[in-house]
């Protein structure tokens, strides 16, 4: 039995990519019975059948998986936002984080089009960045006048599966074309009307970056906390769970609770205050969320 990687989920065919070359595959209908769908980044055992073709017979453990986009066992993902055309929003920022936090993946930060930034919109993004670094998370800002950056991003994807995440027109795509011209991944133009790009992007492929496999994907089409309860959301914010432990009362949600140290550090500015409002925002969402049935 072959073993290899799902590298493209296209058309009902899932392309493995083994030591001996690249196989379009079908899934077994075992599968289907069994409501296992086979995900770009699965790690599967295959049977060849001939030169090029073969069938899928198991799929191996998970480390982790997305479901909008369908990808498994991710090592990051880099969250992209513009500086500008769409105007840099820390609030999607904090939920994408969120989202990646409660699947135990590394996130890191890419803010686009600076060059295009006021002065006054550059010095607000500087000021994010610093609060970001503060948390421990990797910021990096990046300008198509400024090429230097490629041979400081480069590196990141080295030996991992990267995923690209952030809403429509931030510029996932034109980066990954940056990263690699070779690609020519489709790029679509901003909306003047809505302020956001078009989806270019229509099914799940690992492509070959840096040493390592950068997902390209249709992007996250939900960003609800659907999965996620109350009493697991601070874990999902760094600097909420570095002080959750020293909260006086056993499950403290840090809203209206007395002798919280989360507000406590809200309070003396070692939490910044907009990321605490986020996260109260998110807090009243998951407490207000509709059940499912």
């Amino acid at each position: 039995m072959a073993v290899g990687r799902i590298i493209k989920a296209l058309s009902g065919f899932y392309y493995v990519q083994s030591n001996e070359g690249i196989y379009a595959c079908k899934g077994r209908g075992l599968f289907r019975n069994k409501k296992i769908s086979p995900l770009v980044g699965d790690y599967v055992e295959f049977e060849i059948r001939n030169e090029d073709e073969g069938y899928i017979m198991k799929i191996k453990d998970r480390s982790n998986e997305l479901i909008r986009p369908p990808i498994a066992n991710i090592d990051q993902v880099c969250i992209v936002n513009a500086a500008t055309s769409p105007d840099f929003n820390p609030l999607l920022l904090d939920r994408f984080l969120v989202l990646v936090e409660s699947k135990h993946i590394q996130p890191l930060i890419f803010i686009t089009k600076m060059d295009l930034a006021t002065p006054q919109e550059a010095a607000r993004i500087q000021e994010y960045q610093a609060a970001y670094q503060q948390i421990g998370y990797e910021v990096k800002l990046l300008s198509s006048k400024e090429p230097e950056w490629i041979s400081e991003v480069i590196p990141y994807f080295k030996d991992k599966i990267s995923v690209f995440a952030g809403q429509s027109g931030v510029g996932k795509s034109t980066l990954l074309n940056t990263l690699d011209p070779n690609l020519f991944i489709e790029t679509a133009e901003i909306s003047k009307s809505l302020g956001r790009g078009k989806h270019t992007t229509r099914h799940v492929e690992l492509l070959a970056i840096g040493e390592g496999l950068v997902a390209d994907t249709p992007g996250f089409s939900a960003l609800e906390f659907s999965d996620l309860g109350a009493e697991d959301l601070g874990v999902c914010f760094p600097e909420i769970r570095l002080h959750m432990s020293d909260c006086k009362f056993r499950g403290c949600l840090h809203d209206k609770e007395p002798k919280c140290a989360v507000k406590a550090a809200v309070d003396d500015g070692t939490i910044a205050e907009f990321r605490y409002n986020h996260y109260l925002r998110f807090l009243e969402e998951i407490k207000t969320r509709k059940p499912r049935y």
